[in-house]
């Protein structure tokens, strides 16, 4: 009984930790500024979590041509960027891995 008290309470200290922002900032209004810069915080979180990955497999540093996570990395980069597609850039990236992995 105490397991299930426990789950239950961390779900409802979870959602509330997450839904406090939006009760207390629901009727705020959000100057120009802060709206552009809210923009790319999405790319910039993606590429925090994605970059280090990519050039430090196991937790070295490897730039080179070896790095099978590098260059397929790199080579999606290039197919989001000239189709803007992202089925395409996953498939070109796990396959490039799958290949060179």
């Amino acid at each position: 009984m105490n397991l299930w008290l426990a789950i239950i309470g961390m779900g409802i200290i979870t959602y509330a930790i997450r839904l406090a922002p939006i009760w207390l900032l629901e009727r705020a209004t959000i100057g120009p500024g802060w709206r552009q810069a809210l923009r790319f915080v999405p790319a910039a979180v993606l590429s925090a979590i994605i970059l280090p990955e990519l050039v430090m497999p196991g937790g070295t540093l490897d730039l080179s041509m070896g790095n099978a996570r590098l260059l397929a990395g790199l080579a999606a980069i290039l197919i989001a960027w000239r189709m803007k597609n992202i089925l395409w850039t996953l498939a070109v990236g796990m396959v490039l891995l799958w290949i060179l992995g």
